[in-house]
């Protein structure tokens, strides 16, 4: 066998230059420190507490709602608003002061209160932002719902004597039961400054509760009532259209039926009738 054949080298072939494998002490130092911070961090990582998951529920808990709206309005509209996502069982708002701006929206299951706090939260209802989180206890009408009827019997007992209790240690009752009491002495009680009356606010056209009126806006002037009944008798059960005379570009359709009405409103609503405009057809108010 032939021996494998060896490459001669000579001493000019490979020459190295000291600067070529000396190392740099800055790159040394720099490498070092940062692997350092790193081991820090990670070890810092490690030991940070998980911060709890905020506990779910079947109710969401509302605040920073616009509180000069009226109380059946707001209502109408979180019921409207939040159905889109499942079924409501429940809204409920106050009107005393440590409730104002606040209410509780409870649904069937938690999956679905999840989407809806995700999908509107931070969502600017009547110009402020909604600030939703999980409500801490279930409600009245999910414990209806989902408990037994001792269970939810118990938890109604429960909550009544908490109401009581709540009521109780208001400071606002506190300070009314003082004056009564100063009353009965035969003190006189200051007559409260009556307080500026609040504007009332009109709730918007989009979130008006179902109606079996519709109004439209945004019509063509030239249009006729034959254009506008040929349009929406498209749609089962429609009544009458009622046009009016001093102002052309709008007209209410009248149908048998909220849910016939509710069928033409999603149908027609931006649909554009010269291939320019879009109408706007909405609720009527009552």
């Amino acid at each position: 066998m032939a021996e494998p054949e060896t490459m001669a080298t000579n001493s000019h072939d490979i020459k190295l230059d000291e600067k070529d494998i000396k190392l740099d002490e800055d790159d040394i130092v720099r490498d070092a420190s940062e692997t350092k911070e790193n081991a820090k961090k990670e070890e810092e990582d490690e030991e940070k507490p998980e911060e709890p998951e905020e506990s779910a529920s079947e109710t969401l808990y509302i605040q920073n709602l616009n509180d000069k709206v009226k109380l059946i309005y707001m209502k109408a509209t979180l019921n409207n608003l939040f159905r889109h996502f499942g079924k409501v069982l429940d809204v409920v708002a106050h009107h005393n002061i440590r409730m104002r701006g606040q209410a509780f929206v409870s649904f069937a299951n938690i999956e679905t209160a999840k989407k809806a706090m995700k999908e509107v939260q931070k969502f600017p209802l009547y110009g402020k932002p909604m600030q939703i989180s999980f409500s801490k206890t279930r409600s009245e009408a999910v414990m209806k719902l989902l408990a037994s009827t001792d269970e939810f019997d118990a938890f109604h007992e429960e909550r009544i004597k908490r109401k009581k209790r709540s009521r109780w240690d208001n400071p606002i009752k506190k300070k009314l039961r003082l004056k009564k009491r100063a009353l009965a002495a035969g003190a006189q009680a200051e007559a409260p400054a009556p307080g500026p009356k609040r504007p009332a606010v009109l709730m918007p056209d989009e979130y008006l509760p179902p109606n079996k009126i519709l109004f439209i806006q945004n019509l063509p002037l030239d249009i006729t009532k034959e254009v506008l009944t040929s349009l929406f008798s498209q749609f089962e059960n429609l009544y009458e259209v009622r046009m009016i005379p001093t102002k052309k570009d709008i007209a209410f359709v009248e149908y048998g039926d909220e849910t016939s009405a509710t069928v033409a409103k999603e149908a027609l609503h931006n649909y554009k009738l010269d291939n320019e405009t879009k109408l706007k057809v909405t609720y009527a108010r009552k």
